[in-house]
């Protein structure tokens, strides 16, 4: 499987931005896709999933309202919109796959990471 995220960049407080992950050498077997992140310092965290097949969602309470998630079957992508954002947004974005929506937030399945976007949120 290989998992390349883009998207991000630097943008200012209450800015946008869409983050995309392609998905390639891979069947899709598991259920959902989600998105991650990693601040300096701190533990990589849970961000968005959604289910590959029905497009159910779910997201970590921090970015509820203000970041979608949704997916491309016919591009095997994965995007992130990121709207309102702030300060504490700013991290390394990555992707990863799981069981189901929620189930992927302690359990991604892909054990090797791909390289992340860096987002960063100027105060």
């Amino acid at each position: 499987v290989q998992l390349v995220e883009s998207g991000g960049g630097l943008v200012k407080a209450g800015g946008s931005l869409r983050l995309s992950c392609a998905v390639s050498h891979y069947s899709f077997t598991s259920e959902a896709m989600g998105w991650f992140r990693q601040a300096p310092g701190k533990e990589r965290e849970f961000v968005a999933s959604i289910s590959w097949f029905s497009g159910d969602t779910y997201y970590t309470d921090s970015v509820l309202g203000r970041f979608a998630i949704s997916r491309d079957k016919s591009k095997n992508t994965v995007y992130l919109q990121m709207n309102s954002l702030k300060f504490d947004d700013t991290a390394v974005y990555y992707c990863n796959a799981g069981l189901d929506t929620r189930n992927i937030v302690l359990n991604p399945l892909f054990r090797d990471w791909g390289l992340g976007t860096q987002v960063t949120v100027s105060s």
